[in-house]
């Protein structure tokens, strides 16, 4: 049984690690216990002491009072007394004063009274005797040890022989009672008591309490976290199991969308390319038609840039999820300028529609380094952005300027694509939770609903974020819209044929 049990609990992984943070929890939780009932034993004398203080010291005076009143009252002044008796009632007033004195909370006890103007502290059986049974009480003699009493006595003798009542006086801890003495009905004057009230048989049996209290609360709280850590230990070991489920279910889940999401991605990449592609062969075919021996060399050269674009777009239609290898590499030594001049010449100028309408100004800062990035990726990139810029101007007379420009200090590298369009809508420029400009996202245009737009920026934004690039929209001042894609570079070993030192830029007018 004992085996069966240890077994079980083996399992839980239960270490000396965990006794010392059930210690240490322990300990803390001890201190917090300790620290909530010194607060709360302090938030106890502070609501009960002045009411005892002063209720225990009144307590005592007025007994102390009524003694006397009671003594006096059985042996009246007008006997005349033997010196047995006369002894026995003096003692009998010592006893009086004396049971008070011994009593380690009282400080002072003494009767106050006056005859003839003259103050009288008494505080022992035979000056009371001589005080109120002599004839001659000019007789009795004052003692100076209460000058203080006799001194408070008469400022309060008027208010305690009008009231009758017990005064008391609180000075810190100690409390100055004055119990007016009114044997047979007369007022005679005013017991005095000056009382220190002691707590200390209640701070020690509260103390001794607590200490219980505390061995209590430290063994229950070190037995319910041993239950807690069962109970714990088995509960996250549920939890875990149920986790690795949700977990593999959630990673399944993960990757079915990723490949849902780049079917989709390629899906639409290539429809878009599609059309782009149509145009290039009727390219292709005009060329071939109008091909002599005097444009020979420019024709070739334009055919083959074309016949690579349609290699590449066949090659995209391998997979949905090229290699970046195919994307970008060293092998790659691209000139940005010369992509930007041969889409510009080679495409766009050549639509017949669109050969007056459109001017292009072409700014290209020669220092641009060579990228690592396939040619036909870039042209993937720059065309779409030239021609939303085209699509979406709005204007009779639609003037493109392309600027290309190199921050040597920083090696940063750009693109512009500026138009003098109308703009684009300030919702579109706005970004979204992930830092995209609305623009950048799926299926969104400012043309018209149902002609499946929305997917040239969209394209051209994800293929920049494969290469490490870039795009971002704004609007001009002077009116407008301009793309700007931006390139870091590394450490640049091969710079761009052409480059030189200052900081100038060709303009190549069309």
């Amino acid at each position: 049984m004992k085996r069966k049990l240890f077994e079980q609990f083996k399992k839980y992984h239960f270490e000396w690690k965990h006794l010392a943070v059930l210690f240490m929890v322990l300990i803390f939780f001890q201190l917090l216990v300790s620290y909530i009932n010194k607060v709360s034993l302090h938030h106890l004398i502070d609501q009960t002491e002045n009411w005892y203080k002063l209720d225990s010291a009144e307590k005592i005076a007025n007994l102390t009072s009524t003694s006397i009143e009671l003594l006096m009252e059985t042996n009246p002044t007008k006997k005349t007394y033997s010196a047995e008796e006369r002894r026995e009632l003096i003692q009998a007033f010592n006893i009086i004063f004396s049971q008070q004195i011994l009593q380690r909370n009282i400080q002072e006890v003494c009767l106050l009274g006056e005859i003839e103007g003259q103050y009288y502290a008494i505080d022992n059986g035979q000056s009371l005797f001589d005080f109120f049974y002599l004839d001659n009480p000019r007789l009795l003699q004052t003692e100076h040890v209460h000058d203080e009493a006799i001194g408070l006595y008469k400022e309060l003798e008027e208010n305690i022989r009008r009231k009758e009542q017990i005064l008391s006086l609180e000075e810190g801890q100690v409390y100055k009672v004055f119990v007016p003495l009114v044997p047979r009905g007369e007022y005679f004057g005013a017991l005095f008591m000056r009382i220190k009230p002691d707590f200390g048989f209640i701070t020690t049996q509260i103390t001794s309490n607590y200490d219980e209290t505390a061995l209590i609360f430290s063994a229950l709280i070190l037995f319910g976290l041993l239950a807690m850590f069962y109970i714990s230990a088995y509960t996250v070991r549920e939890r875990d199991e149920a986790q690795q489920l949700l977990f593999k279910e959630r990673e399944r889940y993960i990757k079915e969308h990723i490949a849902h999401q780049k079917e989709a991605l390629f899906t639409k990449r290539i429809y878009h390319t599609h059309h782009k592609a149509e145009k290039i062969m009727g390219f292709i075919k005009e060329d071939l038609r109008n091909l002599n021996p005097n444009n020979f060399e420019d024709i070739r050269h334009r055919i083959s840039q074309y016949a690579n674009f349609i290699s590449r777009v066949i090659y995209d239609m391998k997979w949905y999820d090229p290699p970046l290898q195919t994307i970008r590499s060293p092998i790659f030594k691209t000139d940005l300028n010369g992509v930007i001049r041969f889409i510009v010449d080679a495409i766009f100028q050549r639509t017949s529609s669109q050969s007056e309408a459109v001017q292009f100004t072409l700014k290209l800062d020669d220092r641009l380094p060579l990228v690592n990035i396939n040619e036909f990726v870039v042209w993937e990139i720059i065309e779409p952005l030239i021609q939303n810029a085209i699509d979406h101007s709005k204007v009779e007379t639609i003037h493109v300027e392309i600027q290309s420009h190199y921050d040597a200090q920083n090696q940063l590298g750009s693109i512009r694509i500026s138009d003098n369009g109308k703009g684009i809508r300030e919702d579109l420029l706005g970004k979204e939770a992930d830092g995209i400009q609305r623009l950048f996202l799926e299926n969104i245009s400012t043309k018209e609903e149902g002609r499946r737009t929305g997917y040239g920026c969209y394209l051209s934004y994800q293929i920049a974020l494969r290469c490490g690039w870039k795009i971002s929209a704004e609007n001009s001042s002077a009116g407008g819209a301009s793309f700007i894609i931006f390139i870091p570079f590394g450490k640049i070993s091969r710079k761009a044929p052409g480059t030189h030192e200052k900081n100038e830029g060709t303009q190549h007018a069309i």
